[in-house]
């Protein structure tokens, strides 16, 4: 008996017993040996034959996808509200930007300037300060409260009133204004002011943050202030009255607290000199200041 007899016998003795045979397996004993098989035939195939053959049906899930509905669709997107209710918190900030000592020539001089604001994102209500006073004496004071409106993300309009209490008799004004952060993180504000008798005053102010390492900053500052006419009581000249330029430098031992020193140069102009002069001051004065920067 040569291989292929047995090989058949083989495989009809395992299929009367019931052992699955698969149809390789049969294909295999009716053939015999691949290695005398001639492939010579399958070159002229056509490949138009194994294209137009086709592909088995795809099995659907038996659980079935729901439909998208609006529920579905809000569970997703965030809904633009939420925005609009985070402009209805209240919030604050206070910040003593100079509580400060500086050397004048008149004597010892306590200087202060502070800002801050309370409200939403869009509408705040702002407060400013500053003053000085010199050997106990208050030489200037004012409070100005302000109403703020965003117009962009780096300005606010601002209107109000500013409320003079030295030099002179108190004096009230109507204050409009901008606000803002200009190129480079230069903060700016400039504020025009109607006051009681038809005197208009203009102030223009300008700070920069130099970051020289994390926690030190040098920052210069800038501040010009320019009246319609001469007030002799209060001793201001028409036109550019006066102006202060600061550099002060400035050490965070905390975000919130940050002791710093400096030199400020202030000169008055016009009408404002001949006043000074008459009152036996000088014109320009330097002067070295040492204070602390803090805020809320």
């Amino acid at each position: 008996m040569n291989f292929e007899q047995s090989a058949k016998s083989v495989f009809v003795s395992l299929a009367i017993l019931g052992v699955g045979v698969t149809p390789f397996s049969l294909v295999y004993a009716q053939t015999g040996p691949t290695q005398g098989m001639d492939h010579s035939h399958m070159q002229g195939m056509d490949d138009g034959q194994l294209q137009g053959m086709k592909p088995a049906a795809s099995q659907e899930s038996r659980t079935p996808i729901p439909a998208l509905t609006n529920a579905d669709r809000a569970a997703v997107f965030e809904s633009h509200a939420g925005h609009q209710m985070r402009d209805d918190a209240i919030n604050s900030f206070f910040l003593i930007d100079q509580l400060e000592w500086q050397d004048a020539d008149a004597g010892s001089t306590l200087s202060w300037e502070a800002n801050g604001w309370i409200g939403g994102d869009t509408d705040r209500l702002l407060l400013r300060t500053e003053g000085e006073r010199t050997n106990g004496v208050t030489e200037s004071a004012e409070l100005q409260a302000l109403w703020g409106h965003a117009i962009s993300p780096w300005w606010d309009i601002v209107s109000g009133v500013r409320q003079d209490f030295k030099p002179g008799t108190p004096q009230t004004w109507a204050a409009l204004g901008l606000q803002g952060m200009a190129l480079y993180n230069l903060e700016t504000q400039a504020t025009a002011y109607l006051g009681e008798g038809g005197q208009t005053a203009l102030r223009l102010k300008g700070d920069y943050d130099i970051l020289l390492t994390n926690r030190l900053i040098l920052q210069p500052t800038v501040e010009m202030n320019l009246y319609g006419k001469n007030d002799l009581q209060r001793a201001t000249g028409s036109g550019l009255s006066d102006t202060e330029f600061g550099l002060r430098m400035r050490y965070e031992i905390r975000p919130e607290f940050a002791p710093y020193i400096g030199v400020t140069w202030n000169r008055s102009y016009g009408k404002t000199a001949d006043y000074a002069r008459e009152e036996d001051e000088e014109r320009s004065e330097a002067r070295f200041v040492a204070g602390v920067r803090m805020w809320f």
